[in-house]
């Protein structure tokens, strides 16, 4: 079991998030937290905290740590390990959510002799202690951070160990494929006939099918947690920042009649049909004034070359210009919707060289103004993406860049292994290959993890979590 310092201590943080409201909470583990908590809680009707039952709530007040000076009005939850979120003894005091009194309560639990807990220490904690493994820890952050619900369903999904159980089934296997071999290298008298390596074969190929599945979920996976983005460009007022504020459903772009109003990349995020989306206003300026326009430019083509899909604003109220034809010509190889915007007014656009250049199909007229408009825009921004994206929800998907180049490494291996039988290579190096595969798979679930990668993967949590 991995092990790390500082795990005998108790430890404690608020586990609420900062500002104010309702509830803070106070979270205590470790072996003395109900001793900790005992010192600066006083319950009602003279009880104390070890004469309780686990998993209830007892009413009384916070006060600090020297006299009965009363800090807060608090009820107190005690959840006995291993019971508990972390295994351990936890202690959470729900007090008022304000700043002022939560650090008071905490500063008096620290001072009984609790120590602040680091970033994602509380998860560590499940994690050493069997509660859950690294795959379905990390899927804890994952559920904090989820931005649509369909993501959040998959990172519950996770949570619950679905990734773990489909892992530890391939392994399974894995493990059978390398005691065979193990006992062929050590017994080779024993010999190798035709069936057993044909269903040595048969094995690894159904396990690199089995994670070539799991792989050929990361996309689907990645859109889900970090969102497709979509970049806005086009030439000076055009009406970028207007599209950007209607697909918000805000006023988050500053919108005026002035060429050149937005100078800086503005970058939000949006939901649409359950979709993320992350939208990117570019500077609409192709010949700067200044140092800050240079580096606006700059910025949107760089945003530009990484989008999934480029709206190409033009004004259906206005004449092709250079300036049109030069972004004609660099977003040439780009995933590209023209979007020509202000059919209100009176037309003077040629259609016929952008439908040329990006397809007819990838061309759609709309007014910023109008919302029939705008939910035109959002269905063919969907189409577009599901063109290259498949948005199945169920099962499980990949969407942690670690998990993806774990199993992208395992299945290197198989594939070697693989190649290695197919060529009758020695049974050790065939060997090697399966157990730097399942190895790979340990890294995932926290079998066979770098101590300094763990350290790295729980720093990414927030305090009291």
């Amino acid at each position: 079991m991995y092990q790390y310092k500082g795990l005998e201590d108790t430890i404690a943080a608020i586990a609420t998030p900062a500002g104010q409201g309702g509830i803070g909470i106070i979270r205590i583990s470790g072996n003395d937290a109900i001793k900790i908590a005992e010192k600066v809680l006083r319950l009602r009707g003279e009880k104390t905290l070890s004469d309780c039952k686990s998993h209830t709530v007892q009413y009384g007040w916070a006060k600090k740590l020297q006299g009965e000076e009363i800090l807060d009005e608090v009820l107190v939850t005690l959840m006995r390990g291993p019971n508990s979120y972390t295994s351990e003894d936890v202690v959470e005091i729900n007090c008022h959510g304000g700043m002022v009194v939560l650090s008071a309560v905490l500063c008096a639990v620290l001072d009984a002799g609790a120590r602040l807990a680091t970033p994602g220490e509380f998860t560590k904690r499940a994690f050493v202690h069997g509660r859950m493994d690294l795959a379905q820890a990390e899927a804890v952050i994952d559920v904090i951070q989820a931005k649509t619900e369909n993501f959040l369903r998959q990172s519950q999904h996770q949570l619950k160990g679905e990734l773990s159980t489909e892992l530890q089934s391939i392994r399974e296997e894995l493990i059978k494929t390398y005691t065979l071999l193990e006992a062929l290298i050590n017994f080779p008298e024993d010999g190798l006939d035709v069936q057993s390596r044909k269903d040595i074969l048969e094995r690894l190929n159904i396990q690199e099918k089995s994670i070539s599945r799991l792989l050929e979920s990361s996309q689907t996976g990645r859109i889900l947690k970090e969102g497709i983005r979509i970049v806005i460009c086009g030439k000076p007022n055009v009406g970028k920042s207007s599209i950007l504020n209607s697909l918000l459903k805000e006023q988050r772009a500053i919108v005026t009649p002035i060429a050149g109003t937005t100078r800086d990349v503005l970058e939000e995020s949006a939901q649409i049909e359950g979709i993320p989306i992350s939208l990117v206003d570019t500077a609409g300026i192709l010949d700067p004034r200044d140092l800050i326009e240079e580096e606006a430019i700059r910025r949107s083509h760089l945003y530009i070359k990484s989008a999934d899909l480029v709206l190409l604003v033009l004004d259906h109220s206005r004449v092709l210009q250079e300036q049109d034809m030069q972004l004609f010509e660099k977003l040439k190889g780009a995933r590209v919707l023209v979007v020509v915007n202000k059919m209100d007014l009176a037309g003077k656009l040629d259609y016929s060289i952008p439908a040329k250049i990006f397809g007819s199909d990838h061309l759609i007229n709309i007014s910023a103004l109008e919302k029939g408009s705008v939910l035109k825009l959002e269905s063919k921004i969907v189409d577009l993406i599901r063109e290259n994206h498949q948005f199945n929800a169920h099962g499980i998907l990949i969407s942690n860049i670690r998990h993806i180049k774990a199993l992208e490494a395992a299945q290197e291996n198989l594939k070697g292994a693989f190649r290695l039988m197919n060529e009758s290579a020695s049974f050790e190096f065939i060997s090697e290959e399966i157990k730097s595969a399942i190895n790979q798979l340990d890294a995932i679930t926290g079998l066979n993890i770098d101590e300094d990668l763990l350290n790295r993967i729980f720093s990414e949590f927030c305090i009291g979590k």
